[in-house]
C-alpha cells in the first residue's frame, strides 16, 4: 500500500478516535492522505481524506450506512458537515474531478452533495440512492438517476447559472460540463467500466489435456502464435478423385523376383462436354472398278528327275575314297 503524508498520520490518529469517521475500506492498492488511519489491515477515512484507487475498483462502506465504489484510477476528497451532530443524518460532501464513482445508500433528511470542475450536484431525500456519476478530461459529466425510487437530483452551474433536474431513471450527459449542451438520454453507462470476460479456447483433449495442448491455441486466438504449418499430404480440390495406394514389398531367395503390379491409376477428371463439330461434307460417290475375274488354277510342275551319273562321277568317287577327299 502508498501512503503520502506518513507523518501526519500519527498526529490525526488521536483525532480520529475523538470525531466519528466517514467510512472505511479494505483496499491494499490505494493512495490515501489527510485524516486518514490505518490498523490491522483497514483504512479509517476521517473528514477530509482524500483516497485515490489503483487499477481495481475500491468499496467504501460508509458509517452511517451504505456504501461507496471509487471505480479506477479515480480520486475523490471526502468531507461532512460539521454542524450536524447526528452521525446517522450527517451529510457529506464529495469532490470528483476526474473519473467514476456509485453511490448505494439511503438518502437522509440532510441532502449530500458531489462537486465537479464544473457542475454542483444536489441529492435530496428522501429515496434510495443507486447514483452513477463520471467526468473525463474534457468536463463531460455523466450522471445516471437509477431506480423508481432514486431521491431528487439537482444539477446548478456556478458559472453558466439555471439548473437541471435529474428525473428518476434518466441518464443524462452534461457535455464539456454545460448545462447548455445536454444529452438527455446517454447511451453509455455513467459507472464503473465493465470488464469483458476472458474468453479461452476449449481443450482439444477435454479436462485430461496438458498445458501444452491449451496454450497454442490461446496464443493463436490472440494474435501471439503462428498459425500451424501445413499438412504435408497434398489437397485435392473437390470433386477430382483421389487414390492413395500402398504396395507391401516382399522378397523371397528361392523364388524368381516377379514385377510388382504397377498401381492403379486415378481417373482423369471428367473433361469439360466440348460442343459436338458439324458433319463432315460427305465425300463424292466414286464407281466402283470392274471385277477381275479369276484365272483358273495352275497345277504346280512336278519336281525334274536327278540327272544319271556317268562314268566321270563314278571315277572321281573312286579317287575321293582312296584320298579321303
Amino acid at each position: 500500500m502508498r501512503l503520502l503524508f506518513i507523518g501526519s498520520l500519527v498526529l490525526v490518529a488521536p483525532l480520529l478516535a475523538a470525531q466519528q469517521p466517514i467510512g472505511r475500506t479494505s483496499a491494499t492498492e490505494v493512495q490515501v492522505s489527510g485524516a486518514v488511519d490505518i490498523s490491522h489491515g483497514e483504512t479509517t477515512l476521517g473528514n477530509g481524506s482524500e483516497i485515490t484507487a489503483g487499477k481495481q475498483a475500491v468499496k467504501i462502506t460508509l458509517e452511517r450506512g451504505g456504501e461507496l465504489r471509487l471505480c479506477s484510477t479515480s480520486s475523490v476528497h471526502l468531507s461532512k458537515d460539521r454542524s450536524i451532530d447526528d452521525p446517522a443524518n450527517s451529510a457529506l460532501m464529495i469532490a470528483l474531478n476526474r473519473g467514476a464513482i456509485e453511490a448505494n445508500y439511503s438518502v437522509g433528511k440532510y441532502s449530500d452533495v458531489l462537486l465537479t470542475p464544473d457542475l454542483r450536484i444536489l441529492i435530496s431525500g428522501p429515496g434510495q440512492a443507486d447514483l452513477s456519476i463520471r467526468v473525463n478530461t474534457q468536463g463531460d459529466t455523466c450522471i445516471d438517476n437509477h431506480g423508481a425510487g432514486a431521491p431528487y437530483v439537482t444539477v446548478s452551474s456556478e458559472l453558466e447559472g439555471g439548473a437541471y433536474r435529474v428525473l428518476p431513471d434518466q441518464r443524462v450527459n452534461f457535455q464539456h460540463g454545460s448545462l447548455r449542451e445536454v444529452v438527455d438520454h446517454e447511451p453509455e453507462p455513467c459507472g464503473c467500466p465493465k470488464t469483458p470476460p476472458v474468453k479461452l479456447a476449449a481443450a482439444p483433449g477435454g479436462p485430461s489435456s496438458t498445458p501444452a495442448d491449451t496454450a497454442f491455441p490461446v496464443a493463436q486466438s490472440e494474435g501471439l502464435a503462428a498459425p500451424p504449418a501445413p499438412h504435408p499430404v497434398p489437397v485435392v480440390p473437390t470433386g477430382e478423385p483421389h487414390v492413395q495406394v500402398t504396395v507391401p514389398l516382399t522378397y523371397e531367395g528361392d523364388k524368381p523376383a516377379t514385377p510388382a503390379a504397377a498401381p492403379p491409376v486415378a481417373a482423369p477428371p471428367a473433361a469439360t462436354p466440348v460442343p459436338a463439330a458439324p458433319p463432315p461434307t460427305p465425300a463424292p460417290e466414286v464407281a466402283p472398278a470392274p471385277a477381275v475375274a479369276a484365272s483358273p488354277e495352275v497345277e504346280p510342275a512336278p519336281n525334274p528327275p536327278p540327272a544319271p551319273r556317268g562314268l566321270f562321277h563314278r571315277i572321281g568317287h573312286f579317287f575321293s575314297k582312296i584320298f579321303g577327299k
